[in-house]
Protein backbone atom coordinates (compact mmCIF):
# COMPACT_ATOMS: atom_id res chain seq x y z
CA UNK A 1 0.00 0.00 0.00
CA UNK A 2 1.44 3.35 -1.28
CA UNK A 3 -1.24 5.26 0.49
CA UNK A 4 -2.48 4.11 3.26
CA UNK A 5 -3.98 7.65 4.53
CA UNK A 6 -6.33 6.98 1.52
CA UNK A 7 -7.10 3.69 2.49
CA UNK A 8 -8.67 4.40 5.71
CA UNK A 9 -10.51 7.34 4.41
CA UNK A 10 -11.50 4.86 1.49
CA UNK A 11 -12.49 2.35 4.11
CA UNK A 12 -14.36 5.10 6.24
CA UNK A 13 -16.32 6.12 3.63
CA UNK A 14 -17.77 3.04 2.24
CA UNK A 15 -18.27 1.76 6.05
CA UNK A 16 -20.84 4.70 6.44
CA UNK A 17 -22.30 4.41 2.91
CA UNK A 18 -23.05 0.62 3.91
CA UNK A 19 -24.85 1.41 7.26
CA UNK A 20 -26.00 4.09 6.57
CA UNK A 21 -29.13 2.13 5.07
CA UNK A 22 -29.88 -0.39 7.98
CA UNK A 23 -33.09 -1.21 8.80
CA UNK A 24 -32.11 0.24 12.53
CA UNK A 25 -30.82 3.22 11.68
CA UNK A 26 -31.79 6.34 13.56
CA UNK A 27 -34.88 8.08 11.27
CA UNK A 28 -34.97 11.71 11.01
CA UNK A 29 -38.89 13.24 11.51
CA UNK A 30 -39.83 14.93 8.31
CA UNK A 31 -40.67 18.06 8.91
CA UNK A 32 -44.14 19.61 7.59
CA UNK A 33 -43.49 21.60 4.32
CA UNK A 34 -44.94 25.39 5.32
CA UNK A 35 -46.16 27.48 2.30
CA UNK A 36 -46.65 30.84 3.58
CA UNK A 37 -47.05 32.04 -0.70
CA UNK A 38 -50.13 29.98 -1.05
CA UNK A 39 -52.62 32.57 -1.12
CA UNK A 40 -49.92 34.64 -3.06
CA UNK A 41 -49.22 31.29 -5.90
CA UNK A 42 -53.18 31.15 -6.03
CA UNK A 43 -53.68 35.00 -7.11
CA UNK A 44 -50.99 34.34 -9.98
CA UNK A 45 -52.41 31.28 -11.20
CA UNK A 46 -55.75 33.29 -11.17
CA UNK A 47 -54.34 36.20 -13.15
CA UNK A 48 -52.74 33.98 -15.25
CA UNK A 49 -55.55 32.05 -15.99
CA UNK A 50 -57.47 34.72 -17.27
CA UNK A 51 -54.99 36.37 -19.40
CA UNK A 52 -54.71 33.45 -20.71
CA UNK A 53 -58.42 33.53 -21.19
CA UNK A 54 -57.98 37.05 -23.33
CA UNK A 55 -55.32 35.80 -25.50
CA UNK A 56 -56.93 32.41 -26.64
CA UNK A 57 -58.30 32.68 -29.69
CA UNK A 58 -61.86 32.86 -31.25
CA UNK A 59 -63.71 30.14 -32.53
CA UNK A 60 -64.04 31.05 -36.64
CA UNK A 61 -67.51 31.85 -37.47
CA UNK A 62 -69.08 29.23 -39.28
CA UNK A 63 -70.42 30.47 -43.20
CA UNK A 64 -74.36 29.65 -43.83
CA UNK A 65 -74.81 26.97 -45.84
CA UNK A 66 -75.08 27.40 -49.59
CA UNK A 67 -78.77 25.65 -50.44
Amino acid sequence: MEQPTGFVLALDAVTRHVTSARPDAPVRPDHPRTVPLAPARLAAAGALRRLADLMEPRPAPVPPCCS
